[in-house]
């Protein structure tokens, strides 16, 4: 599509921007000693779950992190999109993932939010129960 002044401008999709988001929230968790296992876990069949990524920290604690992007923090922004039936989704593929290993370790659910320009790393955001 063309701007007026004759500049072609690039628009980019929402999954485009998503993907975007996901890879500077990998590049910030790698850069603060996190260690990744896994991107984009889906549950097979429909109604499952989707884990964006999975780190692994120094520790051995598994860490399941939901990243969201909002193009700016109006309408609570990129946590609050992170409702009680998303999470019940991401605990439900963090359940049918945990089956697949022969020992269960210390776990924990993650959101790195990212609204606009800014980047927030919540430890701990939400549980299993």
């Amino acid at each position: 599509m063309n701007k007026p002044n004759g500049q072609a401008q690039m628009y980019s999709t929402t999954k485009q921007k998503g993907d975007a988001a996901e890879n500077r929230a990998l590049r910030y968790l790698q850069a603060n000693g996190l260690q990744l296992v896994q991107r984009n876990y889906r549950t097979p069949g429909r109604g499952g779950g989707e884990i964006d990524v999975i780190m692994r920290e120094a520790d051995g604690t598994l860490v399941f992190v939901e990243v969201r992007k909002r193009a700016n923090a109006q309408h609570g922004g990129a946590l609050a999109s992170v409702t009680y039936a998303k999470q019940r989704r991401i605990v439900f593929a963090a359940h049918h993932y945990l089956l697949k290993l022969h020992q269960t370790p210390p776990c924990r659910f993650d959101v790195v939010a990212v609204d606009g320009d800014d980047l927030r790393w919540l430890k701990a955001a939400f549980d299993a129960s």
